[in-house]
């Protein structure tokens, strides 16, 4: 019997001293796998998940929680454990493996364990430490990153978007936003979430990265979560907030740059172009104008754009450039819109005004300066020479008659130039410099033309250079007074009763040049001549005689007369 025991004490001693074990009040702890980690070790009053493999000193197995499927949950220091495995797991780290030998008296002493645990059996525990915890334990976080600016952080009743990885203490993933490619949202404060995930977004920005380190009685306690989550397990978020927005807010304006020169600003039924950068609250870019190289055309607090941005975009100036922060309520809600914008996304756009105006708008005019002497002005049916920039409402600069060898020419009220920039040339004065601007209706509408884009407010720097006084429409040439009263016998130089085309036209360029009347702009004066003589010589044998001859006047008389009478 000595001999046996001596045999048994030198096997003893030679597999402490190659395992390095440690004894603990009689139990034999072999720390076989620690963690390079260990933020915290068990002590007494602390709950405990663990996996264990049980064994008597030949090796049989009587006990497995891997068998059963099921990890150990215990409170160390209340006597719910045998005392050997108490003492065993004290000091242990999470993911730590040891073995403990654990003598008979800590254990099920000279009793045992009816069929499965014989009397004074010394018993081995392999045990791999999942999880602990204290009931004195708080929410812990820990911020990974932050942005620099943080306007806003996560209040009770805000509403929250974010990405996430949720692991066990021991690593093991239970679940991951990423994975499903989509962030998860959730009122914060209202229930919604475990009670230490609502504690644990309290107070984070959007852009900053958390860590928060959740106890099981403020995660899914007892019940766990379905196969992911098991009963009493400590909870790992690695959070990335994305956006925050409360059902309260309204937009926000930001980044306001106005120009110093306001002529008015936008109101509702005004159409607008404007660029702009649409972003969320992280940054990340979901739409620009720019890009497609062309502004966004719309009316304005009437419905064509979401809610917010009707907001947004009232009471601008032409030129400004603000940031309007757009809550999902008043953008494109719960629903999103498309692949591009997920649901309650809080929406940044950043905006430069191009121009606007109303359809009610006329053509604005600045006089810039004006001669003192003006005897007379331009008006319908004058041939005017004019120079000229044009401009979009930024400055851009789109056309100027510098450009080309001679100045502009245009007959007023003809159709030769667009509406807004024939009125605006009406009134002028030879050397006279004036700004006007032409609203889209009365410029190139909503399609523009080659080089001006569609909708766009065009800006004239104007200098009338020349005028020649018109005619009315139909006539080649007018008298400026009363005409001769005898006019055959004035057109009759040489008194014989009949006036060829030479002697009609000498006395035309006559009357022209002592200023009793004018002939139209624009026109060669031979052409005009020919044409009037052609007009005149009615059985077309190259004379003019008493009986043909007629003012355009009373032919127009003669012509409206007969309409009534055939009326």
């Amino acid at each position: 019997m000595f001999a046996v025991c001596v045999v048994l004490c030198v096997l003893s001693a030679l597999y402490c001293a190659e395992s390095n074990p440690s004894p603990v009040g009689d139990v034999v702890v072999e720390r076989y796998s620690v963690p390079t980690a260990c933020p915290r070790e068990v002590k007494n009053g602390d709950y405990v998940r663990y996996h264990y493999n049980v064994t008597l000193l030949d090796g049989k197995t009587f006990d497995s929680s891997h068998q059963k499927g099921v990890p150990k949950v215990g409170l160390l220091g209340e006597g719910r454990l045998i005392a050997g495995i108490e003492k065993g797991i004290v000091g242990m780290c999470v993911n730590e493996r040891r073995k403990v030998t654990v003598p008979p008296h800590l254990a099920y002493g000279s009793a045992g364990a009816g069929d499965v645990v014989p009397p004074d059996a010394t018993l081995v525990f392999d045990v791999h430490l999942l999880d602990l915890w204290n009931k004195a334990d708080l929410v812990v976080t820990k911020t990974i990153s932050t942005p620099k600016d943080c306007r806003r952080s996560v209040m009770r009743t805000d509403f929250a978007r974010y990405h996430y990885n949720g692991t066990l203490l021991d690593g093991s993933l239970f679940d991951s936003s990423y994975a499903r490619e989509q962030t998860h949202d959730s009122l914060v404060g209202e229930g919604w979430l475990v009670k230490g995930l609502e504690e644990g977004l309290l107070g984070m920005c959007v852009g900053e990265i958390r860590n928060i380190l959740i106890p099981p009685f403020k995660g899914y306690g007892e019940k766990g979560l379905g196969q992911e989550v098991p009963s009493q397990a400590t909870l790992v978020y690695n959070i990335l907030l994305v956006d925050v927005h409360n059902r309260k807010d309204n937009i926000t304006v930001e980044n306001q740059v106005v120009p110093e020169s306001c002529m008015r600003k936008s109101v509702v039924g005004d159409y607008m172009r404007y660029h702009y950068n649409g972003t969320f609250l992280n940054g990340l870019t979901f739409d620009t104008s720019y890009q497609r190289n062309t502004t966004y055309n719309t009316y304005i607090g009437m419905g064509y754009v979401i809610s917010g941005m009707d907001l947004g975009l009232l009471d601008v100036c032409v030129g400004e450039t603000r940031r309007v922060i757009i809550p999902p309520h008043l953008a494109y809600g719960e629903q999103g819109a498309g692949k591009d914008i997920p649901g309650s996304a809080v929406l940044v756009f950043d905006v430069h005004v191009i121009d606007f105006h109303n359809p009610k708008d006329n053509i604005g005019i600045k006089i810039i300066s004006k001669p003192e002497q003006c005897n007379e002005t331009s008006e319908v049916d004058d041939l005017i020479h004019y120079h000229y920039n044009c401009s979009l409402m930024d400055g851009t600069l789109l056309f100027a008659s510098g450009n080309y060898e001679n100045h502009q020419e245009a007959m007023l009220g003809a159709d030769k130039v667009i509406d807004g920039l024939d009125q605006g040339l009406r009134g002028m004065c030879v050397g006279e410099r004036r700004v006007v601007t032409v609203p889209p209706h009365l410029g190139h509408g909503e399609k523009g033309a080659t080089g001006v884009p569609g909708s766009a407010v065009l800006v004239f720097e104007l200098e009338l250079v020349n005028l020649e006084k018109g005619v009315p429409p139909g006539y080649l040439f007018v008298w400026l007074g009363d005409s001769p009263v005898e006019l055959f016998d004035s057109l009759d130089i040489n008194k014989n009763k009949e006036v060829p085309q030479e002697e009609f036209g000498e006395f035309i360029m006559l009357q022209v040049a002592e200023g009793k009347g004018r002939m139209k702009p624009g026109m060669d004066p031979e052409a005009i001549i020919a044409d009037m003589f052609k007009n005149q010589d009615r059985n077309h044998d190259g004379l003019i005689t008493p009986d043909e001859l007629k003012l355009k006047v009373e032919e127009d008389q003669e012509r409206e007369a007969a309409k009534h009478t055939e009326l």
